[in-house]
């Protein structure tokens, strides 16, 4: 990869196989299995191409089943791409996703400590960081309750506020965030995301959220049944994408 390229793939597909259940007696089911005809190929990702260079705002977009999640989990090494196909990552990052190390069973301090601790930071960060984390998700109340009582809004929250302090060059977000809490709420965390979140980092991101995709992505790509559809600036993307999901729900009728 050149020095500015942090992320990279190259005929990345990937494929997942899955038996389904065969109707029948035992013997049928046994046939079945031993021939391998209760086997589906299910192509998530096809043939995708792409560079991301250090300090770009990459959104995706696409329908449930698309692939974005996929894509994701092939671009951290979670998955591996099919045979021909080379995906890598140069740098620090960490994956955002709502829920993502968090744990019901345990307090809003605790989990801030695990979640803070799969992001790289240490300790000492935690404790000099952890009145900040909690006044700037609002759950000063909150402090020795289980997750499992928590909203999915105050959830949410105590994510991002954790999120904010962590120590990564590439940050992949699926559905992480945007449009979390009430206005006010909204209004600071947009003003820290763009000011201590974004800047100087690689960031991708995955949503449905067009409003932070627009405000923010230098470029966005459209995915579609596994394959890239198109790569482009959010106003062009986005306009593609409505065009795509409208296509699809009139095909869905029809049939």
């Amino acid at each position: 990869m050149g020095d500015d390229v942090v992320i990279k793939l190259e005929n990345v597909s990937k494929t997942f196989k899955i038996r389904d259940k065969v109707p029948g007696n035992l013997l049928q089911r046994s046939w079945s299995f031993l021939n391998g005809s209760d086997i589906r190929r299910i192509e998530a990702v096809k043939n995708i191409n792409l560079e991301i260079k250090r300090g770009e705002f990459v959104g995706i977009v696409g329908a449930n089943g698309s692939g974005k999640s996929t894509l994701i989990h092939l671009m951290t090494g979670v998955y591996k791409p099919d045979v021909g196909g080379m995906a890598s990552i140069k740098g620090n990052y960490i994956r955002l996703s709502l829920g993502l190390g968090f744990n019901g069973q345990l307090t809003a301090r605790e989990n801030i400590y695990l979640n803070g601790s799969i992001m790289g930071l240490t300790i000492s960060d935690l404790n000099d960081n952890f009145r900040k984390i909690i006044e700037f998700a609002e759950l000063q109340k909150f402090v020795n309750t289980k997750l499992k009582y928590f909203s999915r809004g105050m959830r949410a929250r105590l994510a991002f506020a954790v999120a904010v302090h962590a120590e990564a060059d590439i940050i992949l977000m699926d559905e992480f965030f945007g449009g979390v809490g009430d206005e006010r709420f909204k209004a600071r965390s947009d003003e820290i995301f763009q000011e201590a979140f974004v800047k100087g980092r690689t960031i991708v991101h995955v949503s449905h959220n067009m409003r932070t995709i627009k405000q923010y992505a230098n470029r966005v790509i459209l995915l579609h049944e596994g394959e890239c559809r198109s790569i482009g600036s959010p106003d062009e993307i986005l306009d593609l994408y409505r065009r795509t999901i409208r296509v699809d729900k009139l095909s869905m009728r029809e049939e």
